[in-house]
């Protein structure tokens, strides 16, 4: 956070909005606490974080920066209260909590459950300033004991003695043994398992096979683009979000507030008993997989466990993609399989990730010399991300020439021409929009390996382009000749994207080891 600080000192922009995306929670729970209305400590947080970017020059340390806001958040509220206050508006009482899980069909349980909210709701407001921020804090915002700490400017371990003093003043007003149990049933519905996947689908389908617990789907596609050593600099995610947008036309700010919002999610990960992490054997989900284990290792996770469920085959499959070709009760099957996570796993993650975003080739392959059964589908994953380099031989990498093997056969349409190419290239878990991306690269290059008939644009995130699908596609005089071993393909021909895990392709480029 310092970091993102220093640069917004700077002049840089682009780094306010991860500070805000990390203090707004923070901000409000603060503004609530004096205002206790929803839409007036909105405006107070909005209205705090103008003056603090204005202000921003004047900050002396970059560490002070979280009691600095509290500071000005505090003012902006106790302004916006005594205006309510002047004018004789009453201040609603919204609550800012969570929505409760769902309802329970009987009719006694649901009244037993609102009643209970209404307790929770007013031994908090009875609590001391001292004692209500923190549980607002670390219980409805979601943040961890070390976050919310150093926002309070408090010691952790004084953080942690006052929620055990909030907790201990709760138990007798709410009469239950447990306050962070109750307040768990009550707004988490009992769910004290995080799932962690790689696709709404994926998800989707756990839902229907009744597997108990959260689910978090992470999005992102690291096979594509610019990777970096530390993907949650500020800078490394601008870099994506430059590119995606421009690639393949997932806008910026989409892309930069999903990142934010799933980087919340993974700061409750200590708020659950057990943590699994569904993820395939392609080289889509090792990338992700080692990211999250990366990212993990480096949090405080408490006595959260931390399990692996990662397969490359299911039976009666004879050619197994992932989680998504499976009915629910297949899935089901798969509950509780999952193994435990230890030092072996997040090492060779570790070392995935630096080999994969290295900018020198020679890291990449020292990968593969190195020993990674700890994670049993990363080495031929490995091996699938290696193959996209150009041919030392052809100048094609896996993709390219798949797809001109593809067109070559006969297959015509893009859908078409994305079957039977990925079929070949299983072991990359290719996506469509990705797909679709090397073609346009193949068709549209100065030495172009395909022709394209038909009309209708290639497609882009979240835009329908229903005459793309009557597009044909076929070698082009070029193409056909680097397939009869005739020629190679230049460095223009698009046989490879620009960036492939950390590596630079330029007209120097490296070739497959």
């Amino acid at each position: 956070m310092e970091e993102w600080v220093k640069k917004a000192k700077a002049g840089d922009r682009e780094a306010w909005t991860p500070l805000v995306r990390q203090y707004e929670g923070m901000a409000f729970a603060v503004a609530y606490e004096r205002l206790r209305d929803v839409q007036l400590a909105e405006d107070a947080v909005q209205e705090a974080f103008v003056e603090a970017y204005a202000g921003l020059h004047r900050l002396e340390q970059e560490a002070a920066f979280a009691g600095w806001l509290k500071t000005i958040v505090r003012r902006r509220a106790g302004r916006r209260w005594r205006r309510a206050s002047s004018s004789e508006l009453p201040v609603a009482d919204h609550s800012p909590f969570p929505q409760e899980a769902e309802e329970p069909t009987d009719a006694a349980s649901a009244a037993e459950r609102r009643e209970l909210k209404k307790q929770i709701h007013a031994s908090i407001d009875a609590l001391p300033e001292k004692l209500r921020l923190p549980v607002r804090l670390f219980y409805f915002e979601g943040y961890s004991v070390r976050e919310s700490a150093e926002f309070l400017g408090v010691s952790e371990s004084a953080l942690k003695k006052r929620l055990f003093d909030a907790r201990s003043r709760l138990r007798p007003a709410l009469h239950v043994s447990d306050f962070y149990a109750a307040f768990r049933d009550l707004y988490e519905g009992g769910r004290h398992m995080l799932h962690i996947v790689n696709g709404d689908h994926t998800a989707k389908l756990m839902q229907e096979a009744g597997i108990e617990g959260e689910i978090l789907v992470w999005r992102e596609l690291y096979p594509f683009g610019p990777v970096f050593p530390d993907m949650e600099e500020a800078s490394a995610r601008f870099a994506r979000a430059e590119y995606l947008e421009r690639e393949l036309g997932i806008p910026r700010a989409f892309y930069l507030e999903g990142c934010a919002e799933q980087e919340r999610k993974l700061r409750e990960l200590e708020q659950y008993e057990e943590v699994v992490l569904w993820f395939e054997h392609d080289l889509f989900d090792q990338t992700m997989l080692a990211v999250l284990l990366g990212r993990i290792e480096r949090m405080r996770r408490g006595r959260t466990r931390l399990s692996l469920l990662s397969i490359g085959e299911f039976p009666g499959i004879e050619l197994f993609r992932g989680f998504g070709q499976l009915r629910p009760e297949q899935l089901k099957t798969l509950s509780g399989t999952w193994q435990p996570v230890g030092e072996e796993q997040f090492a060779a993650a570790s070392r995935f990730w630096s080999a994969y975003s290295s900018p020198d080739l020679e890291e990449h392959v020292r990968f593969l010399e190195a020993d990674s059964s700890a994670l049993p589908f990363a080495r031929a994953a490995f091996e699938a991300h290696l193959s996209r380099l150009p041919s030392a031989e052809d100048g094609l990498g896996s993709i390219q020439r798949a797809a001109l093997e593809a067109a070559a056969s006969g297959a015509a349409g893009p859908a078409e021409l994305f079957r039977l190419a990925t079929d070949e290239l299983v072991a990359l878990g290719l996506g469509d929009l990705e797909f679709f991306r090397h073609l346009e690269w193949m068709a549209e290059s100065p030495s172009p390996l395909l022709t394209v008939s038909g009309e209708g644009a290639f497609p882009k995130f979240g835009k329908s382009e229903p005459n793309f699908g009557n597009r044909r596609f076929a070698p082009s005089e070029l193409g056909r000749r680097i397939l009869a071993g005739e020629a190679a393909a230049p460095a223009d021909a698009g046989a490879a994207p620009e960036r492939v895990g950390g590596l630079r392709l330029e007209a120097g480029r490296p070739l497959r080891p």
